[in-house]
């Protein structure tokens, strides 16, 4: 299969999340920048009940991944779909944690 056909079919296949895809951008952005506006440094706030949090998210994805796509975790059995379930999961932990730091940030005030 080429580069195009596989770029093809996973467009097919993200085009009913796209909307989420949107609105999560769209949060990501949105706390990023007011927690920015009100002195937020990316690396310098530190809040370990936003670091577990998205822990916790990123593993819970190992879970409700596979239900979203109406699969079941017994049907990763190569390696390959392994290694994309662990990616799905840590792009989504990270992702938890560039929007739960910054929301702590703006709850807690500047406590480091």
């Amino acid at each position: 299969m080429t580069l195009s056909g596989v770029i093809t079919i996973l467009m097919y296949a993200l085009a009913p999340f796209a909307w989420l895809i949107v609105l999560g951008l769209a949060v990501l952005l949105g706390v990023q920048l007011v927690a920015h506006l009100k002195g937020y440094r990316l690396f310098a706030y530190r809040c370990l009940g936003a670091n577990l949090a998205a822990l916790m998210i990123g593993l819970s994805t190992l879970w409700w991944l596979p239900l979203a796509t109406h699969s079941r975790l017994a049907y990763v059995a190569t390696v390959t779909d392994w290694v994309a379930l662990i990616g799905a999961a840590i792009g989504v932990g990270m992702l938890a944690w560039l929007v739960l730091t910054p929301l702590s940030y703006l709850v807690r005030g500047r406590r480091s």
